[in-house]
């Protein structure tokens, strides 16, 4: 063992950075829940803006308390109405395959239109049939059962039919059965 006074520094120097390392990692972790909750809770601002209703009322400009006592009573965030025109589609039955555990798929949909755009999604329905049936025969049987993928299936076809229909005429795609035989 050595008496040298720099040997000895260096024992004792591992001890005080984790120490530090630890005091600094706290310190982080609050800070960043504490940004987490006042940028969540609309006490700090967003510095891009966002959508309307993120922001807290009272601290938003041209809202007031006038504004929060008018919706004081209200528990449910309401969707603006808009005006729409529905197209409803034939039934399409697709056969899964030999090996499926079920045989075949029928589908009931609904193509919500902007008011206006009806005949022109309405003329391209058989693209619009062939552009679904090629995508449901291609999807694996198995996705079909798992009630998570009916979001992504249905963002999937919604992204088909808006690509065969004219540029913006369709806004949403709504399946209004959803049966496998």
């Amino acid at each position: 063992m050595s008496d040298d006074p720099e040997a000895q520094a260096g024992d004792g120097q591992p001890k005080k950075k984790s120490k530090a390392m630890l005091v600094g990692l706290v310190g982080a972790l609050v800070l960043g829940g504490a940004s987490f909750y006042g940028v969540y809770s609309g006490m700090i601002p967003l510095p891009f803006g966002g959508p309307e209703g993120m922001a807290n009322p009272a601290m938003s400009g041209g809202h007031g308390a006038g504004a929060m006592a008018e919706h004081a009573g209200d528990t449910v965030d309401r969707v603006p109405y808009r005006e729409a025109a529905f197209i409803t589609m034939e039934p399409l039955v697709i056969s899964l395959g030999a090996t499926a555990k079920s045989r075949y798929l029928q589908v009931v949909l609904s193509i919500e239109v902007e008011p206006g755009s009806e005949a022109a999604v309405s003329a391209v329905t058989p693209r619009i049939n062939d552009v679904l049936n090629t995508y449901l025969r291609a999807v694996d049987e198995r996705e079909f059962e798992v009630p998570r993928a009916m979001m992504r299936l249905r963002a999937q076809m919604l992204r088909r039919v808006q690509l065969v229909t004219p540029p913006g005429a369709v806004r949403d795609l709504l399946i209004q059965q959803f049966i496998l035989n």
